[in-house]
């Protein structure tokens, strides 16, 4: 599958922000998805992930309650809704997809990802 992210930009501080990952090649459906950052100078992180029907997530400490991701198999898309951004939710934000396992997205192991999309957030 080729994952395509998109929507990342320039926010303020407390500003919302929605970025987008569109899947081609395979449908979404037999995927679980994550999304991950990688900030300046930092290692990347997972930020969200979903399994293949988006009936579970799992979210980092830091985004939860503020960030939501939801995914629509009918469209081959992922999201990332993001609320109440902070400056240091500032980096290059990625997709990630797997049909072998949730874990493999969680442990940072998935197969496919997208070229990134940057997220600025200025205070």
């Amino acid at each position: 599958v080729q994952l395509q992210a998109s929507g990342g930009g320039l926010v303020q501080t407390g500003g919302s922000l929605r970025v987008s990952c569109a899947a081609s090649g395979r449908a979404l459906s037999n995927y679980y998805m994550g999304w991950f950052r990688q900030a300046p100078g930092k290692e990347r992180e997972l930020v969200a992930a979903i399994t293949m029907s988006g009936s579970s997530s799992y979210y980092a400490d830091s985004v939860k309650g503020r960030f939501t991701i939801s995914r629509d198999n009918a469209k081959n898309t992922m999201y990332l809704q993001m609320n109440s951004l902070k400056a240091e939710d500032t980096a290059v934000y990625y997709c990630a997809a797997d049909d072998r396992s949730y874990g493999a997205v969680i442990s940072d192991a998935a197969e496919s990802w997208g070229q990134g999309t940057k997220v600025t957030v200025s205070s």
